[in-house]
Parts: C-alpha cells; structure tokens; sequence
C-alpha cells in the first residue's frame, strides 16, 4: 500500500537522506522486487525521488502527506497504549485501521484528549496539525562504536522487530554502553547501565533500533 511506503520512508529519514530499497524491503517486510515497483509508483506521483545507488527520498508534496498519515498512525498507537493497554508490539494493525477512517476533526479532538503528546510509544515524533514537529534522531544502534554510551531514542513500527525487543527486555531510554561488534554481521553485544545486564542484539535489529 503506498501509504505505508510513504510512513516508513519518512520513518527511516527520507525527508532529510536516502533510503535504500532494502531498508524498507526489511521494514515492511515485502519483497525486494515489490519496492522497486512501488518506489517507482511513488517517483511517477512526484511523491519521491530515486537516485541509482544511492536511495529514495521524499518530495516536498510526498513529506506533507507522510507527515500527516504518521501524525494520524501515531496518535492512534499512543490512545491504545496509555489509554487502553495495548501491547506495543500488537498496536500496530489496529492503528493502521483506524488512521484511514478518521476525520481531521476527530484527529484533533484525540490529539487533544492526548495532551498533544511529541512522541508515540516507540519513541516516533508526532506532528502537530500544523505539520510541525522535532526532527527525529537517525543514528542506528548498528553504527555506534565499540565502548560508545548511548540512549535508545526509538524504534522502528514493525511487529516481529518490537517483539523482539520485548523479549530481550529492551525500551525506549535505555543507556547502553557497546561492548563490542560480531565480525560478520553478527550481534551487537551492549551493557544495560541501568541493570547492569549484558545482552547481545542481532546485527539487522541493530538497524532499526535508533539512538542518541
């Protein structure tokens, strides 16, 4: 659906870098040949830009309507979360339904009810409904170096990626200090300052977990 190649290319900084077709191949998880296909829908609708070798990124007309199907998308997971209990990993369908069935007078009076909430539950920036909004961090877990601190900023909405992380115990905030980087795409392995627990993260969940 081009709507959620919209949502996830905004989601891994395409308003402001390229994406490679495989970041989102993974993100969505669909296949390669069906990104190529729909990323070229999206050039044709003036809503992106492909540079060969390089990745896609958003128009001016492509972001605006991105930024509001994420403020739609993320308002709905933040209300099913801290309103009604949700599990973060089991949010996202749900919100997915609703984003496309409600009105921006009902966006707004949910917003409201909200409290104007910045971020959604895994740490995604909200736009207000004047389209403004703090630019996400886009450093990846994977790029940080060995002996590095750093904090979990967010995470990216896909489904098996934040079960994942439920079961390694691992949230929005975390500091975590690297330990050291597998050779061969292997895990990551990080010091949870808080707990003081040693864990290892796989090399490609270490993709969509960002970080500052």
């Amino acid at each position: 659906m081009k709507e959620d190649y919209l949502k996830i290319i905004f989601e891994l900084g395409g308003t402001q870098t390229k994406v490679s077709n495989k970041q989102i191949s993974l993100s969505l998880n669909v296949a390669a040949g069906s990104v190529t296909e729909m990323v070229g829908k999206l050039v044709k609708d003036g809503l992106a830009e492909h540079t060969p070798y390089a990745g896609i990124s958003l128009t001016p007309e492509g972001i605006k309507i991105a930024e509001n199907l994420v403020r739609r998308h993320r308002l709905w997971e933040s209300f099913l979360v801290f309103k009604l209990g949700y599990k973060l990993q089991d949010v996202h369908t749900d919100a997915e339904v609703l984003e496309h069935v409600t009105s921006d007078h009902l966006m707004d009076h949910l917003d409201d009810f909200l409290g104007h909430p910045s971020h959604c539950p895994h740490g995604g920036v909200i736009p207000n409904k004047n389209g403004n909004y703090k630019e996400d961090s886009h450093q990846v877990l994977a790029d940080a170096e060995d002996g590095q601190s750093v904090v979990i900023d967010r995470f990216i909405d896909n489904h098996d990626l934040l079960t994942y992380l439920d079961d390694i115990e691992l949230n929005i905030g975390d500091k975590l200090t690297i330990i050291n980087h597998a050779p061969f795409e292997g895990p990551i392995k990080i010091l949870i300052e808080e707990t003081g627990q040693e864990t290892n993260v796989s090399f490609k969940a270490a993709h969509y977990i960002f970080v500052k």
